[in-house]
Parts: structure tokens; sequence; C-alpha cells
């Protein structure tokens, strides 16, 4: 039975029978090992190491057997030394921005990007979001993965996207304010700028139809999400993720400063 086709909800695989999901999740690792064994050297010569082969695993259990891959990995394999498909079957390329030495690249398959735009539209559709949304993008767009990322996952859930991308902060509040813009999505530091700059132009967003802030790629306090929905009257979201594994839309997180 195809567990996932029975429900229509968007948020339905975050509300499966934990038998469900327990046999989905035994059924994709048994999958995912297999595949790494069979078409990546790293990790095949790590399970070597370890007497382990690609059938390697009966029961949930099992994943404490599995060797570690590390941060190092990914970039004493640069550029594509990780890849596990053809190059054939890869249509993006993203990388972290290399700060530390080499960049991490990812590589993204249709199914993963397919994958990607569904745990994006699961986590906006938590935070509040639906196709009656307008959404404006003001992540870099590139080889950093937020803005596409955040732009694939409100056009999955059928929100209107605005893809401002990064900078140009007079024409950033322009745009929130003339195309009344209901959700916005960038660094919540430069959403603090956004607020000095639309008060410095007389305009209080507190009075706009922005209603929500899905925040990260960067650390914030408890402090910065007080200012934030204090100054612009709308519910900060905190979200994250790394390149590593797909890129935003890893976890979505909520605490609003009122129930603090």
């Amino acid at each position: 039975m195809n567990i996932l086709a029975t429900n229509d909800n968007i948020s339905a695989p975050d509300y499966l029978r934990q038998d469900y999901l327990r046999e989905l999740q035994l059924v994709r690792l048994s999958k995912i090992v297999r595949h790494a064994y069979e078409n990546v050297g790293l990790f095949r010569s790590r399970m070597d190491e370890r007497g382990l082969g690609p059938d390697c695993i009966r029961s949930l259990d099992d994943l404490a057997r599995l060797p570690f891959m590390i941060k190092a990995d990914l970039r004493d394999t640069y550029p594509f030394g990780l890849f596990a498909v053809p190059q054939s079957e890869i249509v993006r390329l993203h990388a972290s921005s290399g700060t530390t030495g080499k960049p991490i690249v990812v590589a993204y398959t249709k199914e993963d990007l397919d994958v990607w735009a569904e745990v994006m539209k699961r986590s906006f559709a938590s935070c509040g979001l639906s196709k009656k949304d307008i959404v404006q993008i003001s992540y870099g767009y590139g080889l950093f993965t937020g803005g596409l990322g955040a732009h694939y996952g409100a056009e999955s859930l059928g929100a209107t996207v605005v893809p401002a991308s990064g900078g140009n902060t007079k024409r950033q509040v322009m745009l929130i304010r003339d195309f009344s813009v209901t959700a916005i999505c960038c660094t919540p530091s430069y959403f603090l700028h956004m607020i000095e700059e639309a008060k410095a132009g007389g305009i209080d967003f507190r009075e706009l139809p922005l209603r929500v802030g899905i925040f990260g790629a960067e650390p914030w306090t408890a402090g910065m999400r007080e200012r934030i929905e204090s100054g612009a009257g709308i519910e900060a979201f905190d979200i994250y993720g790394l390149s590593e594994i797909i890129g935003p839309g890893v976890l979505y997180y909520v605490r609003r400063s009122k129930y603090e």
C-alpha cells in the first residue's frame, strides 16, 4: 500500500501511524544503504572495514552499526567524490560559501528537487501559509540553497512568489508594501534592517498585510524574535537546514514570545 497516497493533506506524512512510519523508515533505510554501498566508494570502504554488506539492515536498530560520514569527508572528496548517481542524472549543483576552505558541493536529481519542494511546502504549511499568501523571498539566489529552496517550496504550496533575492533594501520594503506581501523569507538580521529602513521611509510594517516571517541562514536570539514580532506585528518562525542534507526545510521551529 502506498501510505503517503492515502491522504491529500499537505502534512499527512507528519501524522503517520507509528507502525506505518517505522515500516516506511526501514524500507527507505535499506534502500539507501544498498544504493550508497554500490555507488559511493568511500562509504563502501568504511562498510567493508566494519564487515558490513549492502544487506546488513534488518531493523531500524541496525542504524547504529553504520559508519559515520563527517563534514571533512565532503571537503576531502571535493567536488564530486560522494555523488551516488551518474552526472547525466544530476540537474542542479549547489555549494557552500567555502569560507573555511573548499566549498561543500551538493547535487540534486529531479527527484531530489521534488522532495525538497515537498518538505519546504510542508514547512510553510506548518507555519500557517497557504495558496492565498504572497511570499517574498529575500534570501540570495545562486549557489546558496536558501533562495531557490524557499522559492520552489512556496510555489509548490501554490502561493504567489515574489523572487526579490537579497539587497536593495528600499526596494524590498517597497515591494512588501505595494504587493501586499503577507509572508517574507530572509535572515532575521536583514529583516531587522528592513524594519529600520521602513521606519525611515515613514512605513510601519504593523499596518501592512505582512503577518508571517520565516527566518534562517544564521543563528538568532529570543531577543531578536521579540524585536521582530513587536516591530513588524508578525509571527516569526525559525527555519533551518544545511546543504549536506538538501538545504532549508530540514526543520522549522516556533517559540512565540507571548508564550515565553
